[in-house]
């Protein structure tokens, strides 16, 4: 399956505003420039350049920036706003190309960052908002927050070249995310892929490692070790299906990614209280992702607690 992000914009043509609670989500893009205002728990971004943010913190990321995100040490909630390039691009043509560091750099005022969270959490306001004018206060808050951001953010606008090269990489990446995807079930070999693509294993090897941040056989663990945690939380209780379900070549291995990333065995995780459904489901998933979506109404009681912690 092709994990590249289809979005869907409800309310307001060009933008879209929601809360999620993530697990993690498998490496994924979209045409739509995100911006993440986290509210509970701590997001590991990862890939070839990794951080991690926490509550009040704000994450970018610009338009086909592949990005891989992981809730660290439990869920991560977030507000997360998404914004077609054609709303931008008048205001500031090269959009599409914008490059930038996913998260603000250490020193800037916190005056700075509140004024930030304050133009996100009003955006999201208008854009739920019923009123005749919540549009306009969104859009007009979402243009305000993107340009205050970037002059805290270090960034870059790429170059017609850079944008082809950055695509070509990009399109080769989503090509080897799908063929993990599909086929982490079976036997997987990096030298297959390589082979498709009329490259040598090395330069796959360096590639994987490079635009991942890990090994390809670290990676496939990662999807193989997250489809099973997906399979577990929808009430799957055999763990020796699972396991094969998973990909896993044995069940002593498969015991041990959980020991080794969780500190606990498959039949332990499976019995940990936890939510097992979604209130909804927007958008199209990899196998492996675990994320749950919220209602309007949920939608409105979490944008609340947002304004009260960091407004």
């Amino acid at each position: 399956m092709r994990e590249i992000e289809v979005v869907e914009h409800r309310r307001i043509d060009g933008l879209r505003f929601f809360f999620n609670t993530l697990d993690y989500r498998t490496p994924h893009c979209h045409r739509e420039i995100e911006l993440l205002l986290i509210l509970e728990g701590r997001l590991s971004i990862l890939g070839a350049e990794r951080s991690e943010a926490a509550p009040g913190d704000i994450v970018l990321f610009g338009a086909n920036q592949t990005h891989e995100l992981r809730g660290e040490g439990g869920s991560c909630t977030f507000l997360c706003l998404q914004a077609a390039p054609e709303l931008l691009e008048r205001a500031l043509p090269q959009i599409r190309g914008l490059r930038a560091a996913n998260r603000l750099p250490d020193g800037v005022p916190e005056a700075v960052t509140r004024r930030l969270r304050g133009r996100f959490i009003a955006a999201a306001e208008g854009y739920f908002s019923p009123s005749e004018d919540g549009g306009l206060l969104c859009v007009g808050e979402t243009h305000l927050l993107l340009r205050e951001l970037l002059k805290q953010l270090p960034h870059r606008l790429l170059s017609a070249g850079e944008a082809a090269e950055d695509a070509r990489r990009t399109e080769r990446l989503l090509r080897l995310i799908a063929f993990v995807e599909n086929g982490y079930a079976h036997k997987l070999r990096l030298a297959d892929f390589a082979e498709a693509e009329g490259c040598s294993l090395g330069y796959m090897s360096h590639f994987a490692r490079e635009m991942l941040g890990r090994s390809f056989q670290e990676y496939v663990e990662s999807v193989r070790f997250n489809a099973a945690c997906k399979l577990i939380s929808a009430g799957e209780d055999r763990m020796l299906d699972v396991s094969v379900a998973a990909g896993f070549s044995d069940y002593r291995y498969f015991s041990r990614a959980f020991r080794r990333r969780l500190g606990m065995t498959p039949e332990q995780y499976s019995r940990l209280p936890g939510p097992r459904e979604a209130d909804t489901a927007d958008g199209a998933r990899g196998s492996g992702s675990l994320e749950r979506f919220y209602s309007r109404e949920r939608s409105l009681e979490l944008l609340e607690k947002c304004r009260e912690m960091f407004a």
